[in-house]
């Protein structure tokens, strides 16, 4: 048994059975990715993949066992290279941060050039995408850290924490009647065409939620992933616009004006995500605690290891 054995059978799992897939991120030929994981099923004595000719179709029921264990194995070869890297080049390394374009933009400034002040030969990569693609990358060990308002609890492959907690504002262009109303009620923004973000991003759920405990469905006219988009449309006049507080500066927004909207909209928690079981190096819990500075080592390394408890705990009889 070897690991490029395990990573073939990982990787076949990760690219739907597509061999040749496989092969090309292994950096080897379709023929070798086969008799890789037909070698570790002769070694096992069991199949791992259900086949229809020489194609992989699925997991076999020993196999969908069987790459739980190699995911594991395989994240701990990871982490003993993490560790080895931690005492050799202590605040040396590589750190890449998956995370949505609000946070990019508004939230992390601050963070990364203070942790670009104390580790200044750690190169930062930031990758900028959906929270499900967020979750994705950090399960998958492309990604060490994960930063998003949705979609990571929801990703059983991951240990999540509390980051911090932002609200929702209304914008408008000077001189519109929306702001002629300190605290407008949802039935008043329902009048006008409204310009928010897209379904599963930045807190959309918590609109849609206060729209429909007052029965109405409000006339969205544009979505977009961005408040900057967002921004540019409601200074153009198509709606008003609905977008994360933090995204709305008075001196730089300067064809817009602003109302609070706590009263209407429940507030949003941005959560930070690393991988369940996965070492982070001294400049990655840096990193975290600068973001959310009640969290630190201890606090992040229980929560990992109750998680990894909780998902070896067989489920319940009939659940």
């Amino acid at each position: 048994m070897n690991f490029q054995q395990l990573r073939s059978v990982r990787e076949a799992l990760r690219r739907n059975f597509n061999l040749t897939e496989v092969a090309n991120t292994l950096y080897t030929s379709q023929p070798g990715v086969s008799r890789q994981i037909r070698e570790l099923e002769d070694e096992l004595g069991t199949t791992i993949f259900e086949r229809a000719g020489k194609r992989l179709t699925g997991l076999t029921e020993p196999g969908k066992e069987i790459v739980i264990i190699i995911e594991r194995l395989l994240l701990e070869q990871e982490n003993l290279k993490r560790a080895a890297q931690e005492f050799g080049a202590r605040d040396q390394g590589r750190l890449t941060i998956a995370t949505t374009h609000t946070q990019a933009r508004y939230a992390l400034p601050v963070v990364v050039q203070a942790f670009r002040r104390s580790f200044p030969q750690v190169h930062l990569n930031l990758q900028q995408g959906s929270p499900l693609h967020i979750a994705e990358w950090v399960a998958s060990g492309q990604a060490d850290i994960g930063i998003a308002t949705e979609g990571l609890q929801a990703d059983a492959r991951l240990s999540t924490f509390a980051g911090y907690r932002w609200n929702h504002v209304i914008v408008a262009p000077p001189g519109h009647p929306i702001l002629a109303r300190e605290r407008p009620t949802v039935e008043e923004l329902a009048r006008h065409p409204l310009i928010t973000y897209d379904t599963g991003l930045t807190g959309r759920s918590h609109i849609d939620e206060a729209f429909a405990r007052a029965g109405i469905v409000p006339d969205i006219v544009l979505t977009a992933m961005d408040a900057d988009v967002i921004k540019t449309y409601v200074a153009a006049g198509l709606g008003i616009g609905i977008i994360a507080a933090m995204a709305y500066d008075s001196e730089e927004d300067t064809k817009l004006r602003s109302l609070a909207a706590d009263h209407l909209f429940a507030s949003n928690m941005t959560r930070l995500a690393v991988r369940r079981g996965a070492y982070l190096r001294n400049f990655a819990i840096a990193f975290i605690e600068m973001f959310a500075p009640h969290l630190d080592r201890n606090t992040i390394t229980a929560q990992q290891d109750e998680d990894a408890a909780a998902a070896r705990q067989p489920e319940p009889a009939g659940a």
